[in-house]
């Protein structure tokens, strides 16, 4: 791990308390607030959900590596300045991490920071059972649910169209979507 990685670190779980699974979340599935120890990881998760972007740039790989780990320690910055109170989750499939959920509870509207899932893990219905199960806790609590996508990212669109979240605005290459509990599908 690069030097500039092992200065980066999460701030204290939130209150009240990390969000929690429960059915219909498969049961080999545990989330656990993420820790320093998680950055070599989350770091790796952060490259692969970006290989496809990069895989066409003719750079040799230790520069590539070196602009995903710059990228990455910017983003984490990111995120902890703007949502000191979130959740930071590791998504862990049979002990073994397979993925990341960053949410902020701390508003009238959750904010999805981020879920991310490791290649292997994708297309077998964990994604949506996680937003599904952040949508029920998130009618339990009269909150609203919000992210942002990449315009062009069309597989995850149309998987948050089919839970019921709406489209907003436009913000340069992302596209703001919302769901409130009378929306539908949770």
């Amino acid at each position: 791990m690069s030097a500039e990685l092992a200065a980066l670190d999460f701030p204290p779980p939130a209150a009240p308390g990390p969000f929690q699974l429960a059915p219909p979340v498969p049961a080999d599935i545990a989330l656990r607030s993420a820790t320093g120890a998680d950055l070599g990881f989350l770091r790796a998760l952060y490259g692969e959900l970006r290989a496809d972007e990069l895989a066409c740039v003719p750079w040799p790989e230790p520069l590539k590596r070196s602009f995903l780990d710059q990228q990455f320690a910017l983003q984490h910055r990111h995120y902890v300045a703007h949502h000191p109170e979130a959740d930071f989750l590791v998504i862990e499939r049979a002990g073994h991490a397979v993925g990341r959920l960053y949410l902020d509870r701390s508003g009238a509207d959750w904010q999805l920071i981020d879920l991310g899932l490791l290649a292997a893990a994708r297309g077998g219905g964990l994604g949506g059972a996680l937003l599904r199960r952040m949508q029920a806790l998130a009618g339990t609590c009269g909150a609203n649910l919000a992210l942002h996508v990449q315009r062009d990212n069309l597989r995850a669109r149309a998987l948050y169209e089919r839970l019921g979240f709406r489209a907003g605005a436009l913000a340069g290459h992302h596209l703001a979507m919302r769901w409130a509990p009378g929306d539908g599908v949770s």
